[in-house]
């Protein structure tokens, strides 16, 4: 895909002698960015891996460093490249942990939502899980930034158009499948003590809140799109309203278990709440629909509850929109598009018209007013299966053992000779 991505943090320039703040747009949450920070391999990793393997790690490391930090992340095509390269050889560490004195190899990140903070961890497992994170993170930047448009237009303009909406999702899936894979199959690797040390938004609820969120987004868009087909029926797209509210739940319950006290952790509590009213007030609408085309009483009255449940969940998920928007760090959030467009337009009108439609079965009829249980769907969306590429064959060589022993003799010697001295 063409489009470059955008780090969701806000931005300061300067404009003549003011500051002006350039408040990002988000559509997709994306978590603040994580970027490696200079290590120096050379020296830890002398004497236990071949020199030109170590070479070649330093040097892939530091082109991931040199791109994230110098082109604000901008040059995707080429970041991307540089982790998958970098991968298939910081495999062979962990493969060859065992043979590792692993405790003198560091690695270090930076957040880039957290100042100049660090975070050090001598595994490599954590840098695995680093890289991965950081695919995950990249995925989700382009998402958002396909659904942003790329000249300023006025609101009522807002549009998005079909083949950016399910690029949009195949990313989306692809993140949800680095995300899972982080917490389902590498932070087992991770000793307890070194778990402990985690940065917050790599703990395993974090992670799993993140892809959870994002299959309901997918699930977001794949109701718009719904919306717009003429083939899609309103049980389709009840389902679809459905399972989107189910992932946003297990998203909130993920996280719920979390350290979210930080401002960052506060903010995505926030996103995942105002998305989930705003699927739930989607989903009793498109229950209404299906339940007001009984022909019993009941049924009409039912109907009525969930449009007018539905019409108040809308108006908290505003509240909760402008609460998100307002959390640190400040964000926009886009003007009414796709399905919440057509949502804002019809829920209120439709509450409006069945409750005067039907307001004297609602005066006979009290004890009937009760709000229906929403039907449960097996979720369809799932996550792209994420595969570690194969471990570079230089690892394999039959010379590695041999130079590494040799190279720590060397070094052992060196050490004689300085204590020596």
């Amino acid at each position: 895909m063409g489009c470059t991505s955008s780090i969701s943090i806000s931005k300061i320039y300067t404009v003549g002698r003011k500051k002006k703040m350039n408040i990002p747009e988000v559509v997709v949450f994306v978590p603040a960015m994580r970027i490696p920070v200079q290590s120096d391999l050379q020296r830890t990793l002398r004497g236990l891996v071949p020199r030109g393997l170590v070479d070649r790690l330093s040097s892939l490391r530091s082109q991931i460093i040199l791109v994230a930090e110098d082109t604000g992340i901008s040059a995707l095509t080429e970041l991307q490249r540089a982790l998958e390269e970098y991968l298939p050889i910081l495999l062979g560490l962990t493969k060859k942990e065992h043979d590792l004195e692993e405790s003198s190899v560091e690695f270090k990140w930076r957040n880039l939502g957290d100042g100049r903070q660090e975070t050090c961890l001598p595994n490599s497992w954590f840098e695995l899980l680093s890289v991965v994170h950081m695919m995950a993170i990249l995925s989700l930047s382009e998402a958002n930034s396909l659904l942003l448009p790329k000249v300023h237009m006025d609101a009522c303009e807002r549009n998005v158009s079909e083949d950016c909406k399910k690029d949009a999702i195949d990313l989306l899936l692809k993140a949800s499948g680095y995300l899972e894979f982080c917490a389902r199959d590498v932070l087992v690797h991770i000793p307890q003590d070194i778990k402990r040390g985690l940065p917050r938004d790599l703990q395993e609820g974090v992670l799993e809140a993140i892809s959870m969120q994002t299959l309901g987004q997918g699930t977001e868009m794949q109701l718009g799109l719904a919306v717009e087909s003429q083939k899609a029926t309103l049980s389709v797209k009840r389902r679809l309203a459905c399972e989107q509210l189910s992932y946003f739940a297990q998203a909130h319950c993920c996280l719920s278990g979390c350290n979210i006290s930080h401002e960052h952790g506060k903010k995505h509590l926030l996103f995942i709440k105002w998305k989930y009213l705003e699927a739930k007030a989607a989903a009793y609408y498109y229950h209404g629909l299906i339940v007001d085309k009984g022909s019993e009483p009941s049924s009409h009255i039912s109907a009525v509850c969930c449009f007018l449940a539905a019409n108040e969940l809308l108006t908290d998920s505003k509240k909760a929109c402008l609460s998100f928007c307002l959390a640190v760090p400040v964000t926009r959030a886009p003007p009414h598009w796709g399905v919440m467009k057509h949502l804002h337009q019809k829920i209120p009108d439709v509450a409006s018209r069945k409750s005067q439609m039907y307001g004297y079965l609602l005066d006979q009829e009290k004890a009937l007013q009760v709000l229906p249980d929403l039907p449960d769907f097996q979720l369809s969306l799932r996550p792209d299966d994420y595969m570690l590429p194969e471990m570079d064959p230089a690892w394999d060589s039959e010379r590695l053992e041999t130079e590494a022993q040799t190279l720590k003799q060397h070094l052992k010697d060196e050490e004689d000779e300085s204590e020596t001295e």
